[in-house]
């Protein structure tokens, strides 16, 4: 790298920004790639790392929305505060001034009358430290900015930190084509690892729709990073960024695999969806692999051996038919036709879930973009059922 900008200690604070409620399915995810340290937070966790860990989690990470690095914390009492403490970071030592910027931020302070208004003082700030170099400023792009920073205010103390992501990481540059309503990336990827699925069992989504839930189990289970096709990061518009250091974290990252450890299997009622789901799978080399059919959800083969089923049933904009009665041959499918396995469930019709007829294991609730949904589990047994209406 060409150096340590001021701002930043060799020893980094990022924070890892996820969704409601996945906060210890991030942390377990961390574990896994070899991170012990770690902090939970409030749709966020925070651990301790380097350059080198900021390229790697980016990547890597299937269940983050960004990853943040602080740049400075500082105690603020009037709203002047902000602009002179974030006045004193020189800014042209991190970005040229052709970069684009932007503001986002969490306000929680009665300093302010106005949550919008930090963001302001914070992006003066920085357009006043180079138009003082030599009169020229960056300009505001505020729906694809080259530097996104991240204003964090918690009553009387501020954190500015920087998106080296940029746009949301659910973009992964993999979905070619996408059906109505379909499940947000990073929503996908942290529901298979909340489920628990061992990466072993057959993997069946009967609602596949343009493939993602297949797509990340894929990914999930071959080792391939899910941002593998992604392109753009914000990391790459820093002063010091390392190309050497990230094409050697890109090359060593898993892309090519020849086979999957289990099968993957996903259906749709419509043809033009299996045709969306086949045309995102031949981005990879694992697309030959994952099995899809246009046929009714109890139309799928039953299998002998346990299963592991996972799927988003159509609700509302997605279907034409009576939400209940759909959501009941759900349930009578679970019933008779799965002999034994694991059906995970996310929807936000809670008639459509109660009309199941299956007792739920356990029952989380999450959010798919700003749909309130309900996630459930239901444990099938060969010869007991059980069908106690929730």
């Amino acid at each position: 790298m060409s150096g340590t900008v001021e701002g930043f200690s060799k020893e980094l604070t990022i924070t890892v920004k996820c969704f409601f409620g996945f906060e210890a399915t991030i942390t377990e995810e961390l574990n896994e790639l070899g991170y012990n340290k770690i902090t939970k937070l409030n749709r966020a966790v925070q651990l301790k790392g380097n350059w080198k860990d900021v390229y790697y989690l980016n990547l890597h990470l299937r269940c983050a929305i960004s990853i943040l690095v602080e740049m400075t914390t500082f105690k603020i009492k009037s709203e002047q505060d902000l602009y002179d403490q974030a006045r004193k970071i020189k800014w042209s030592n991190f970005f040229d001034v052709d970069k684009t910027i932007a503001v986002r931020g969490a306000i929680f302070t009665d300093l302010y009358t106005s949550t919008h208004y930090p963001n302001l003082l914070l992006k003066d700030a920085v357009v006043d430290h180079f138009r003082e170099i030599d009169g020229n400023r960056p300009d505001v792009e505020l729906k694809r900015p080259q530097v996104m920073l991240d204003l964090y205010i918690n009553g009387n103390e501020a954190t500015v930190s920087v998106n080296t992501s940029g746009n949301p990481l659910f973009q992964r540059g993999y979905r070619t084509t996408a059906g109505d309503a379909p499940i947000n990336e990073v929503v996908a990827a942290s529901l298979i690892r909340m489920s628990g699925w061992d990466r072993k069992t057959t993997f069946i989504d009967p609602f596949c729709g343009s493939g993602t839930f297949l797509i990340e189990a894929a990914l999930l289970a071959s080792g391939v990073p899910s941002n593998i096709e992604r392109q753009h990061y914000a990391f790459k518009n820093f002063k010091n960024f390392d190309e050497e250091l990230w094409e050697k974290t890109y090359s060593e990252a898993t892309r090519i695999v020849r086979s999957l450890p289990c099968e993957i299997i996903g259906s749709d009622i419509l043809d033009e969806m299996v045709l969306k789901t086949r045309r995102n799978l031949r981005t990879f080399s694992f697309g030959r692999f994952v099995k899809v059919s246009a046929k009714p959800f109890n139309e799928v083969e039953s299998i002998d051996e346990p299963v592991f089923i996972l799927t988003n049933p159509p609700y509302d904009e997605r279907m034409d038919a009576d939400v209940e009665t759909l959501y009941q041959e759900i349930g009578t499918w679970l019933k008779h036709d799965v002999k034994k396995g694991l059906a995970c469930i996310i929807s936000s019709s809670e008639e459509g879930l109660k009309s199941i007829g299956l007792k739920p294991s356990r029952k989380v609730k999450v959010y798919n973009g700003n749909l309130d949904c309900s996630f459930r589990f239901y444990e099938l047994f060969e010869g007991k059922r059980i069908d106690t209406l929730v």
